[in-house]
């Protein structure tokens, strides 16, 4: 395997293993397959694109200039507040095209555009540094992205079920999650003992995607039984 096949291979792969992990547990009220991949591929192109772009101007300077400086603080700060909302462009497809009624579809299509967004961002990481930093990316960004999409996709399930009126507090979870990750990661570059709180955000990220899931799952088992009751 040539080292651009080896980049592309662990970006991706990973990526949508994951994908079709969370795909099916889903498994009460399955999401179109096309609608799925679609926003997987959204979050791996349209997100990307947009999140370069503006944190390109905001922090790190490639047009010549930038607003805030290279800073840990910063540069974790602006990731969170770009990316995140970056994601959500993704995630909003299925949510007006009214495939989003529930929690679970939060989850799914959240995962779908994170996981893009990840497989996207470690092969541009892979082109720029090596295979190896693209190999040891793919166990740790794909699941975090795919969490905190994960969190603003359950806000939009909830807002089309009617059961919210705004998704702000969803929005600042997953980018306040998606700073304190950036913000520790890029300390323990200088300090590697700042690495636990890396590793204590791992676990946090896991309860809460777990959390999600079987809230989910127990919401499309309560519709179930309701359809099935009304049929009757």
């Amino acid at each position: 395997m040539d080292v651009l096949s080896a980049i592309i291979f662990f970006a991706y792969a990973p990526a949508l293993a994951l994908l079709w992990y969370f795909y099916h547990a889903d498994k009460y009220e399955p999401e179109p397959k096309r609608y799925v991949i679609a926003t997987f591929i959204l979050g791996s192109t349209l997100s990307v694109g947009v999140a370069m772009l503006l944190e390109a101007f905001l922090v790190q300077g490639e047009f010549g200039y930038a607003l805030l400086p290279a800073t840990a603080f910063y540069m974790a700060l602006v990731a969170g507040i770009v990316e995140e909302p970056a994601k959500a462009l993704a995630i909003r497809l299925p949510f007006k095209a009214g495939q989003m009624d529930g929690i679970m579809d939060g989850v799914v299509y959240g995962v779908a555009a994170g996981l893009g967004f990840a497989a996207t961002e470690n092969f541009l990481y892979g082109i720029g540094f090596g295979v190896g930093t693209t190999i040891v990316r793919a166990f740790l960004t794909p699941f975090a992205h795919a969490t905190w999409s994960a969190i603003v996709g359950v806000g939009y399930g909830l807002k089309a079920e009617g059961k919210v009126q705004s998704i702000t507090s969803y929005f600042v979870l997953a980018i306040l999650l998606h700073f304190l990750w950036d913000y520790f990661a890029f300390l323990s570059l200088a300090i590697p003992s700042y690495y636990i709180f890396t590793i204590l955000l791992i676990f946090i990220n896991i309860a809460l995607i777990r959390y999600f899931i079987m809230l989910g799952q127990r919401e499309d088992l309560e519709k179930a039984w309701w359809y099935w009751f009304v049929r009757r």
